[in-house]
């Protein structure tokens, strides 16, 4: 009896930590302005690294379909290590592959043909960009990005975003865009909200 007694404090004390922990964790939203780019949508905005922290592989799948002769959705960011499912709504068989991954031809990868309602699935452990193409329809193109943290996010078609859950400090603040320059801006993010004001140019 008197080990449960003992134990109801500690486990109180736990708790209390494991909110708190939560409570410190913030967010960062902002907003990304497009200097003579198509649009300020499908913009990769993530924190580059958190000092002394290692992200595991994330268990759960991302998918990417093939609809309409289009990849569905544009463009995806992915945490290191994250597998993707390539699905196939279409009727027609599509070839995906990415010629590099951040520019790197080494890291080319081909999944070969994916028939109407296949699956084939790829894990990307190698950070960049990944242009997602189709030999059997030239028009067909996307983008994996695949970013160090897990805290990332992509721009609306207002060129809004949220990084949720972010923990107080000092980070590198980095963007990816189809056909924008990267852009890089240091953040410090606090227990609350911190806004953030971006400019992406041609």
């Amino acid at each position: 009896m008197k080990t449960i007694r003992r134990a109801g404090p500690v486990a109180i004390f736990f708790s209390a930590l494991f909110v708190a922990s939560l409570a410190q964790a913030g967010e960062v939203k902002g907003k990304i302005s497009a200097a003579g780019l198509k649009s300020a949508e499908n913009i990769a905005v993530y924190i580059d690294a958190i000092p002394g922290k290692k992200f595991d592989r994330p268990v759960e799948h991302v998918s990417v379909d093939q609809r309409n002769s289009a990849f569905v959705p544009h463009a995806i960011v992915i945490l290191r290590g994250t597998t993707v499912d390539f699905l196939n709504s279409d009727q027609v068989a599509h070839n995906v592959y990415w010629p590099s991954i951040n520019g790197d031809k080494k890291l080319r990868h081909s999944l070969t043909i994916v028939s109407p309602g296949q699956k084939k699935s790829f894990q990307f452990d190698d950070v960049g960009a990944a242009q997602m193409l189709c030999n059997l329809h030239l028009e067909m193109s996307g983008y994996i990005v695949v970013v160090p943290t897990p805290y990332f996010a992509l721009t609306g078609n207002d060129g809004t975003f949220t990084i949720k859950n972010v923990p107080p400090g000092t980070y590198t603040l980095k963007t990816w865009s189809e056909d924008g320059k990267p852009t890089t801006q240091t953040i410090t993010a606090a227990d609350a909200t911190t806004s953030v004001e971006l400019t992406v140019k041609k």
